[in-house]
């Protein structure tokens, strides 16, 4: 089943008194969606007994809980000490998950730094590898860890990177950011077409099965010439993607992902509108 959700607390939320974590399972569950992404990002700071509560009180709603995983992993750092930190932000991010009841942990590849593209994607890769053995050696093999494609130019996370480390083994299955991708192409995702391509060549490369139920970031993204600006709403009129058109490419390859709103403040209002366009195409 396909389910959409926000990333994090929309300012709704605060605006409706809301605080706490735990809070956001019924907020979302009220609104009609299924999903809800909890963000890492600065850093997995959490008592446990915390994200027990966080489980169980998604589980209680019914909906769907994910995890994001520090925004500073960068599994193309040249330094293996600095590098072996990405494993445990991984790492750690996956025990959460499974504290909270989730299955999915999404990451930041890399960043290419002053090697050649080549070289950056290939360490990547290797250091994947290495992640793989340490996610089976950890028991977290049950979970779905999800590469992420990536904004800006300077970042390791093209749709064919991504792909290619998603081969790797099936504890990786693709984070597709929509907005990401139409940032670092300059606006690449206009058609039913645009989508589909992309789209098709993963499941070609990959398999059906494995991007069945695959994850999508979804938000309208400015951008410049390096890509990646900044998040923004469906009320611009300036820059991508559209959404609807990516509903109809994925209702033609019969995929049924796990789909993350991230648009500045408006979270939970995005996610209803995808639903709403999705149930419509």
């Amino acid at each position: 089943m396909i389910k959409f959700g926000p990333s994090g607390n929309s300012e709704s939320f605060y605006a409706e008194g809301y605080a706490h974590t735990e809070q956001a399972a019924a907020f979302v569950k009220n609104r009609g969606l299924d999903c809800f992404e909890y963000s890492f990002g600065r850093g997995v700071r959490m008592l446990e007994d915390k994200a027990i509560a966080i489980g169980e009180a998604f589980a209680a709603a019914g909906v769907e809980i994910s995890i994001h995983a520090p925004y500073f992993i960068n599994f193309a750092n040249p330094d293996d000490e600095m590098a072996a930190k990405s494993y445990g932000y991984v790492l750690d991010s996956a025990k959460y998950c499974k504290l909270m009841g989730g299955k999915r942990v999404v990451f930041h590849p890399a960043a290419q730094g002053k090697m050649l593209r080549e070289e950056a994607v290939a360490l990547t890769e290797k250091r994947l590898e290495t992640l793989k053995e340490y996610i089976y050696l950890n028991g977290f093999e049950d979970l779905i860890f999800c590469p992420e494609t990536m904004g800006k130019m300077a970042q390791i996370g093209t749709v064919e990177e991504v792909t290619r480390f998603c081969l790797i083994d099936p504890v990786y299955t693709p984070c597709v950011d929509f907005g990401h991708v139409n940032a670092r192409e300059h606006g690449s995702l206009k058609t039913v077409d645009d989508y589909l391509s992309r789209l098709s060549y993963m499941v070609e490369t990959l398999g059906y099965e494995r991007m069945k139920h695959f994850h999508v970031h979804f938000s309208k993204i400015m951008y410049s010439a390096k890509g990646e600006v900044k998040h923004l709403t469906f009320e611009d009129e300036v820059y991508g993607p559209e959404f609807a058109p990516l509903a109809k490419a994925l209702k033609i390859l019969d995929l049924h992902p796990y789909i993350v709103s991230e648009s500045d403040g408006k979270q939970a209002e995005e996610a209803q509108i995808m639903k709403r366009l999705y149930e419509n195409a």
